[in-house]
């Protein structure tokens, strides 16, 4: 009951983070071939914190304030790319030229305003740069503020990082400084996907759990968005919490587990661990797991984001920290989503995206693959998803 609704089209923000999850995708396989790199995995498991943020929260610099400032998660930067194609500021070309040298034309790998200053404000990469540089910026607005040289009290600094990312000493050496400081202009937006570079952020252990007592301890407000809709008929079944014990005990690598195994598998480990859970599994399908275990994520759904966001900017005389969970490779099919590889894991095969095109209910047609290589997409400039997607802007 506490949940607000998202004041917007859903159903058409749905279908503007679908192509950017394509077109991200699409941008890192064609250039695959020329061994240039980049993240798909990444992207596909924010894709909602950055939408939902875009469409309600992110105040623009055109505007009467002075604007929010953003630190997006480098290996996100794909999808970032890929909204700006949508609204028409980038072009096919650009984004064929990603990670490549192409007398200024080219896309740089990670956000830097010197490479392209009128699309990235920071740097953040190296991993650790945002979260620091962000505290500080939230501090120096305070000050500019305070003495009277500039009013930029309306302005929020959002903070993207990865759950791997926190283990950096940069990204926690400043947080009792931000508490100290009462930085409510200042959320930190954490997903945690479980996973690292190379695997399990915390195979035997919780990482949402570790950060929220991190940050607890230094100050800072807290605010989880862990599971999707799905859940909410599981934890009304819960009358004696053996569901969030279960939860509780279960260690990150085997909830990764979770994720790639069928639901005979989850019932016998996850539900018959206790007898409470084996009786409540008996009142649901086998489809009713999957979708729980491998899909039901609350940083997968614009209105759980949306409530995350709206309570960070509420809470008064603290920074907020959001720790959303996610899944690794969300939407891309089982052969990316929570492979403990997909970090390194640079293309998609044409059946896998003609897979994800019937997935994400995109119109891209099969002849649209011209000699194996996977077609951008994009509705059109005067389309629904590109007239929403621009009046939402003007509105921010």
């Amino acid at each position: 009951a506490a949940e607000p609704a998202v004041p917007g089209d859903e159903a058409l923000e749905a279908r503007i983070t679908a192509w950017n999850r394509w077109n991200a995708a699409a941008m890192v396989t064609r250039g695959s071939k020329y061994g240039v790199g980049g993240h798909i995995a990444t992207f596909a498991s924010a894709a909602w914190l950055y939408e939902t943020g875009f469409n309600h929260f992110f105040h623009g610099k055109e505007g009467d304030g002075s604007g929010d400032q953003l630190y997006i998660q480098g290996h996100a930067s794909p999808g970032i790319y890929a909204r700006a194609f949508l609204d028409g500021r980038l072009t096919e070309q650009h984004l064929d030229n990603f990670r490549q040298e192409a007398g200024g034309n080219g896309l740089p790998s990670y956000p830097h305003p010197r490479r392209l200053p009128w699309l990235w404000e920071f740097p953040t990469v190296s991993m650790g740069l945002g979260p620091l540089s962000a505290i500080y910026q939230a501090r120096f607005n305070r000050y500019l503020t305070n003495r009277g040289i500039k009013d930029v009290s309306s302005s929020h600094v959002w903070a993207f990082l990865g759950d791997g990312e926190m283990d950096e000493p940069e990204s926690t050496a400043a947080l009792a400084l931000a508490s100290r400081e009462g930085l409510d202009n200042l959320t930190f937006v954490i997903n945690c996907n479980l996973q690292r570079l190379d695997g399990p952020v915390r195979a035997n252990f919780k990482i949402v759990q570790e950060l929220e007592a991190q940050f607890r301890g230094a100050g800072w407000n807290v605010v989880k968005s862990l599971w999707g809709t799905a859940w909410d008929e599981l934890f009304q079944l819960d009358t004696t919490g053996a569901l969030l014990r279960r939860l509780r005990q279960v260690p990150d690598a085997q909830v990764q587990t979770y994720q790639t195994r069928d639901a005979a598998y989850i019932r016998q480990d996850f539900f018959g661990a206790d007898p409470a859970l084996a009786e409540m599994a008996k009142l649901l399908s086998d489809d009713k797991i999957v979708e729980c275990f491998h899909f039901s994520r609350g940083g997968h759904e614009a209105r759980k984001v949306y409530a995350a966001y709206k309570a960070a900017l509420e809470h008064k005389g603290a920074p907020t920290v959001i720790l959303a969970q996610t899944v690794k490779g969300h939407t891309l099919g089982d052969g990316f989503a929570s492979k403990n590889a997909n970090h390194q894991m640079k293309k998609l095969t044409v059946d896998e995206f003609k897979a994800m095109r019937d997935r994400l209910d995109l119109p891209i047609k099969d002849s649209d693959f011209v000699d194996g290589q996977v077609p951008y997409g994009h509705p059109g400039a005067d389309s629904p998803e590109v007239r929403y997607l621009q009046e939402r802007r003007a509105a921010l």
